[in-house]
């Protein structure tokens, strides 16, 4: 009867270990947090003013990671008619799911902060 709980213990593990593989490929980078989180507080943002706003990304590396995120349904490109074409990029509903992490992982890091400066 071990064997089966040994078994079972595995393939849970095992599961959870593929999901956390999948939401890390998805969210790995040095800049996909930086876009999501700009993104969840300013609401509706145009390219160029998360260029301004994300300090140090390069406009290549943004537009790559935005395509990215896009094809993986956390944010939504929509294209403005007007003169000159206004791209503006937004957080889709699926995507704030993610908030609640980013906001335990700015809460961590401002502890960690605390710690370093405390010593």
């Amino acid at each position: 009867m071990k064997k089966v709980a040994n078994l079972n213990t595995t393939l849970v593990c095992k599961n959870r270990m593929n999901a956390i593989k999948d939401a890390m490929e998805i969210l790995s980078g040095k800049w996909k947090f930086h876009i999501l989180g700009t993104l969840l507080q300013g609401g509706n943002m145009r390219f160029m003013d998360l260029l301004r706003e994300i300090d140090g990304i390069a406009a290549k590396m943004l537009s790559k990671e935005l395509q990215d995120m896009e094809i993986n349904h956390l944010i939504k490109r929509t294209v403005l008619d007007t003169k000159p074409v206004t791209v503006e990029y937004e957080v889709t509903e699926y995507g704030r799911t993610i908030e609640p992490i980013i906001d335990e992982i700015a809460k961590w890091g401002l502890e960690y902060r605390r710690s370093l400066y405390q010593k």
